[in-house]
């Protein structure tokens, strides 16, 4: 039978008991550091703003009259606006009434002096700016008498501040029969508008 010589036997034992190297078992090792979860993503910015609120001002632009015959005409128009909006969320409707004072020749048949509308209007809410349709009733006052008709239209807006907006219209209107007379008269006005928020 083989012995195994003492030497050899305390060398085993030896190496039995001592500690491993480079990460032996008696060598602690650190924790891998927890998975930890993404930022939650930062919060988109509102689309919208707030148009919400009674509003008035004035506008000043050019008006262009087509009617009957000879009766056309153009010239500078002003005058001033009231109305009021609600805000949806990015939809927004609002009513407004305005008058514009005019001095529109008809090549001597006729002279345009006002225009009244009431107007209903509809709307995009971009932030700071506002797009919209808008349609209504609206009365010409004129040296051969006065005539109801209607307008429909486009228009934008923008917040200069929270109280000071500005903004631009273009109406097409249609009337007709004016005053009885027999003239029919198609206009289209364009004004640069502002207005201050309440």
């Amino acid at each position: 039978m083989r012995t195994i010589p003492a030497t050899s036997l305390a060398a085993l034992v030896a190496l039995s008991t001592t500690p491993v190297l480079a990460g032996g078992f008696d060598t602690p090792v650190a924790d891998a550091p927890a998975p930890t979860a993404p930022p939650p993503p930062a919060p988109l910015p509102a689309l919208g703003g707030d148009w919400t609120g009674a509003y008035g001002g004035v506008q000043l632009g050019y008006g262009d009259v087509n009617g009957s015959g000879a009766a056309d005409g153009d010239d500078v128009l002003g005058g001033v606006h009231l109305g009021y909006n609600y805000d949806f969320g990015t939809f927004v409707l609002g009513g407004e009434l305005d008058y514009d004072f005019a001095d529109i020749d008809l090549n001597g048949a006729a002279s345009v002096d006002s225009v009244a509308r009431l107007k209903l209007k509809a709307g995009y809410d971009f932030g700071p700016a506002l797009g919209y349709v808008t349609a209504g009733v609206a009365d010409v006052d004129t040296s051969i008498g006065s005539e109801s008709g209607e307008f429909y239209g486009i228009g934008v807006a923008y917040q200069i501040t929270d109280r000071y907006v500005v903004g631009a219209e273009l109406l097409e209107h249609s009337f007709d029969d004016i005053g009885g007379s027999g003239v029919d008269a198609d206009a289209t006005t364009l004004t640069l508008r502002g207005s201050i928020r309440f």
